[in-house]
């Protein structure tokens, strides 16, 4: 599998509950008031962070892992209170489900890796890739208790469900020089259906738009460069009609996001693409937020860094807001755009990452 999508893959081997389990599970922690709306990641008095709705914090949840381990990223449920939680350590990844509300960590696969994909629309549950070096296979994991298996090939490496049903969508690749694949598999049907395909280009982050009419997907050129700079495109949700929005960053793995009325997508733009430094390495990288109206295809820059890289951007669920990482002389911190001020400025604590808006 090409290094460009490291980002979607397990390491891969065998991953021990010893090894994976934080090496504390939160037992106290400051009450929560209804208004937490908002969770980062605070790396020293490592802990989970909530915000209300104006950024007050409202409470901590500690949370530490091994020191040969990192925070992969953290994935809030659609609905609930579930934040899903994965780990990169030297065996493998790991997800685990974290309760916002009061603390509980479960750990669904404690004998094998896992990698997250994407939550059932519903958020009861998440769809997990794992044990990727013996048996890989793709499952349904219940935050409850409970999985089941999907129908889907061992060579997917990102999936997405509709909004508005269990559908997923996932793509797959069979290998360098092949391109890849968009395929939808409708719930309770066994036999996935081709949407799209690209003989010279991996899709990825493949996602639908809120009312699950469209999809938006970006394209990474299928080349030996490990990053390289990409195309953010639109489609319907049938695969028809597919067309390129702007050109966005790639390879180094930042998905565009849809606005929560479906009208913009925010997405990742690379500022050196000429930077050879930067095809071989994210310390090169230089990159900035921008969003797309979808109907006219206007784009407009949101920040302007001048070094270091922006993240994937993540909307509140009012649409006035983005959440994103910035990474800059190596130090990680999440910054909030406000959008109808035009501001937008660190959230303050850090070293930070992994912005998650809880809607529920």
């Amino acid at each position: 599998m090409p290094r460009k999508l490291v980002i979607f893959h397990c390491l891969l081997v065998v991953c021990l509950l010893s090894a994976c389990l934080p090496d504390v599970v939160p037992t106290s922690f400051a009450a929560s008031p209804p208004s937490t709306a908002f969770f980062v990641y605070r790396f020293e008095l490592p802990a989970f962070v909530g915000f209300s709705e104006d950024m007050q914090v409202t409470k901590e949840i500690p949370f530490s892992y091994p020191v040969n381990c990192g925070l992969f990223d953290t994935f809030p449920a659609p609905h609930g209170q579930t934040l899903a939680v994965e780990l990169s350590c030297p065996n493998g990844q790991s997800v685990l489900f974290l309760d916002t509300e009061t603390g509980t960590i479960s750990l669904p696969f404690s004998a094998t890796d896992s990698h997250f994909l994407a939550w059932q629309s519903d958020g009861l549950a998440a769809y997990l890739k794992v044990d990727s070096l013996t048996a890989p296979r793709i499952v349904r994991t219940y935050v409850g208790g409970g999985q089941d298996e999907l129908p889907i090939p061992e060579f997917t490496y990102d999936l997405a469900a509709n909004p508005a049903s269990n559908d997923v969508t996932f793509t797959l690749s069979r290998g360098l020089g092949y391109g890849s694949e968009l395929y939808l598999l409708i719930e309770e049907e066994t036999t996935p259906q081709l949407l799209y395909s690209d003989p010279s280009n991996y899709l990825s982050f493949a996602r639908f738009s809120p009312d699950g009419k469209k999809i938006a997907f970006i394209k990474i050129p299928d080349t030996q460069t490990p990053f390289t700079v990409g195309e953010l495109w639109v489609a319907d949700a049938d695969g028809e009609n597919a067309q390129k929005l702007a050109d966005a960053d790639a390879g180094h793995g930042y998905a565009a996001n849809w606005s929560p009325d479906g009208t913009k997508i925010a997405f990742v733009v690379r500022e050196n693409p000429e930077d050879e430094a930067a095809n071989q390495s994210s310390e090169a990288l230089v990159s900035n937020i921008y969003i797309v109206e979808v109907a006219s295809g206007q784009i407009t820059r949101l920040t302007s860094f001048e070094e270091g890289y922006a993240g994937t951007p993540h909307w509140s669920p009012d649409g006035n807001t983005l959440a994103f990482n910035v990474v800059i002389n190596g130090r990680m911190n999440v910054f909030i755009a406000e959008l109808k001020l035009g501001e937008v400025k660190p959230l303050g604590i850090e070293p930070a990452c992994c912005p998650a808006w809880m809607r529920k």
